[in-house]
């Protein structure tokens, strides 16, 4: 069996967030999708681990922020590959509050939906929460952040929660193109590509990147990176 085919399915790339008890969170999330029209009803996919979806259970309430193309990997970072538990997802973001007071993104997204959960149903690792819409709005107009596009053109990683997650398999890289992996959310720095979104030209060695560059995904170091080849 090949795992890979699981690639071909599309997505868009979404951040779900919810409140409880004063406190917001929210992550990225591929799998929103609409399930009727009348009444509109949405359904999404959270790891039963991550605290969004402890979020969700106790108020009942979430809402999804439709990326935009242009989103940076930083703030997918941000709700991707960081925990609730431990920082404030909201830091330096600019968000706005729904109809009922759960926060979406107003930066780099182009429309937001809130939901009311009606039926939650257990899938493996996973819980699939069915909402009815009670609130909704377009931010600006543009092309939405596909799945694909976030991997094959910003060369974006996927965490461990996601429900589209697949370990990834040894392959023997080309010797030519120096590769380093980061140890935090597994982006790779590919000397051919370099960095052009934050000023490092293709073939730009590792060990000549800027003392302060960082992993435009996590913010992780250099010193967090691991040679590949």
């Amino acid at each position: 069996m090949n795992p890979k085919a699981l690639y071909t399915i599309t997505y868009g790339l979404y951040v779900v967030c919810s409140k409880k008890e004063g406190r917001f969170n929210g992550q990225v999330a591929n799998t929103v999708f609409q399930i009727t029209s009348e009444p509109p009803t949405v359904a999404v996919s959270i790891n039963k681990n991550n605290l969004t979806h402890e979020f969700i259970k106790e108020s009942r309430l979430f809402t999804v922020s439709v990326l935009e193309q242009e989103a940076p990997l930083s703030l997918i970072g941000q709700f991707g590959f960081k925990s609730g538990r431990e920082a404030d997802k909201f830091a330096g973001v600019q968000y706005g509050l729904s109809q009922n007071g759960v926060p979406y993104l107003t930066a780099h997204a182009l429309s937001f939906l809130e939901a009311e959960v009606v039926q939650e149903v257990g899938a493996g690792t996973h819980t699939i929460f069915i909402g009815r819409l009670t609130d909704a709005g377009i931010l600006k107009e543009g092309a939405p952040m596909t799945y694909a596009y976030y991997h094959q053109v910003k060369k974006g990683v996927v965490p461990k929660t996601a429900p589209t997650y697949v370990a990834k398999q040894e392959e023997k890289p080309a010797p030519q193109e120096a590769k380093y992996a980061c140890e935090v959310c597994g982006y790779v720095y590919d000397t051919a590509a370099g960095d052009p979104a934050h000023g490092v030209a293709p073939g730009t060695p590792f060990e000549q990147l800027p003392a302060d560059w960082v992993c435009p995904v996590c913010g992780a170091g250099k010193e967090q990176f691991r040679k590949e080849n």
